[in-house]
């Protein structure tokens, strides 16, 4: 009679653990003393926007909407732009000004460009929000601000109204705020730009976006338009600002002339565009992360003429974890290496994009995200990156690093700094300091380090089965 060998049971593969984080809608909302929800932003900052938009209208007057680049800011400046023209002021009083390469609305250069409009109201949307001079230098010009990025209380330009999200959780975006606002002054701004809001929002959140209260029901937009074609556009619409010719006009162009969104998924500027950035981003991806001495900040740098940090930084936060992390940075150290003017105009008072380039070194732009893992770790709302920074640079550096250091939204932040301060800010971090072996344990734990082609080292278990366990005789 054969005696069988006992089976050894191998151990079931281990399953990468889930990692879950809270959906942002269930953050919970600020309440008033009635106990009634204080949404998207503050009542009667809302009514006092509304009657700004409806005052541009009445009294025809020349109004400059001033929209971001991305896909949240152009779709809030074409939501206020129909808006504006369903309240009957002639287009031909509405001009649209798209910043350059680089620059805020801040700068001297852009106040500049924006009086030579001569506007007698201005609309600025999702530009972010901080203390300094006029928009536009003339007493005489109202500017509303309609924005969500953070921001401390009075922190405004001189004489500006504004109305901010970034105090009424969970935060809306710009244009789901403008969404708000206007889609009460004209019957017909609450369906037609509600896929507008829908673009706005994946474009800022995230595709995978839950839309549940208190942020308003779009089932209707995404029976109409299926959400892969609202995804698809943010995709299209976000290419042309992170291309070295900065190609916005393209975007505005294909959101603002057309009145569903199929149509932008066929214009072959964005496809191109898209079709380089994701070249660039694949190029550029496969930096090895270095770490803080304190493991909370993982640091990427690279050096591309297009603004894919952002997208590079999303990508790690989402796969790279370690015990300490909590967020990862990505530098860009060739991207102000050339600057695209924009100077002509289109058929819709929109400034055109020229060629025209100048150099402008010595600076480098960051972005930062908060690391997913952490997010599970430590909870939704546990990690600041605005916070982190300031506390990383301390308050010397960040006198010395400007305003442009460490601006955005505290899961979504980044800056605009010397390259000279930036190392420092690095140097002060400890970034790279630890010894070889942590390094590359660090980089070795983040999951699909290769991020599209390399695989994690793995330490295999000891081997623990052998031929004289099956053969040993027990005593």
């Amino acid at each position: 009679m054969k005696r069988k060998a006992p089976t050894t049971q191998s151990s079931p593969k281990a399953k990468r653990q889930q990692v879950q984080v809270p959906d942002y809608c269930d953050t919970p909302v600020r309440r008033d003393q009635h106990n009634a929800p204080i949404w998207p932003a503050p009542e009667a900052d809302m009514t006092t926007a509304r009657n700004f938009f409806t005052e541009c209208a009445t009294n025809a007057r020349r109004t400059l909407l001033v929209p971001d680049k991305d896909a949240d800011g152009l779709s809030a400046g074409v939501i206020a732009y129909r808006t504006l023209l369903a309240l009957n002021l002639p287009k031909d009083k509405i001009s649209v000004h798209l910043l350059s390469k680089g620059t805020s609305v801040h700068d001297e250069s852009e106040r500049k460009a924006m009086l030579a409009y001569a506007p007698e109201r201005v609309i600025v949307l999702d530009q972010g929000s901080r203390r300094g001079p006029r928009i536009v230098d003339d007493e005489t010009v109202q500017c509303l601000v309609v924005d969500h990025h953070a921001r401390t209380e009075g922190e405004n330009p001189e004489g500006a109204i504004v109305v901010s999200a970034c105090d009424c959780p969970p935060v809306s975006t710009a244009s789901l705020l403008t969404y708000t606002i206007c889609s009460t002054l004209h019957p017909s701004i609450a369906e037609s730009c509600r896929y507008l809001a829908a673009i706005g929002t994946h474009g800022d959140l995230g595709t995978t976006l839950k839309w549940k209260d208190p942020f308003p029901p779009m089932d209707s937009v995404f029976k109409t338009h299926t959400k892969k074609t609202i995804n698809d556009c943010v995709s299209l619409l976000n290419a042309p600002r992170r291309t070295s010719t900065f190609d916005v006009i393209s975007a505005w162009n294909a959101l603002c002339n057309n009145n569903t969104p199929e149509p932008i998924l066929k214009n072959i500027r964005l496809l191109n565009a898209r079709a380089d950035i994701n070249e660039e981003v694949e190029r550029c991806t496969h930096t090895p992360p270095k770490f803080s001495r304190d493991g909370r900040v993982a640091v990427l740098r690279i050096n591309s003429p297009c603004q894919v940090h952002p997208v590079i930084a999303t990508r790690w936060a989402g796969h790279l974890k370690s015990k300490d992390l909590e967020i990862v940075m990505v530098a860009n150290e060739g991207y102000f290496t050339t600057t695209t003017t924009t100077t002509a105009t289109t058929e819709n008072n929109t400034n055109e994009n020229e060629t025209e380039t100048e150099e402008q070194e010595g600076k480098v732009n960051f972005s930062c995200r908060i690391a997913r893992s952490a997010k599970a770790r430590l909870g939704d709302d546990a990690v600041d990156i605005i916070s982190l920074l300031k506390e990383e640079a301390g308050e010397d550096l960040v006198s010395r690093m400007g305003e442009s250091f460490a601006r955005g939204h505290k899961e979504a932040s980044g800056g605009i700094v010397g390259k000279a301060v930036f190392e420092e800010f690095l140097q002060r971090m400890g970034v790279g300091e630890k010894k070889k072996k942590e390094e590359e344990r660090k980089v070795d734990d983040a999951v699909g380090v290769g991020l599209g082609g390399g695989k994690a080292k793995v330490k295999l278990p000891e081997q623990k089965n052998s031929l004289m366990n099956y053969f040993a005789v027990k005593t």
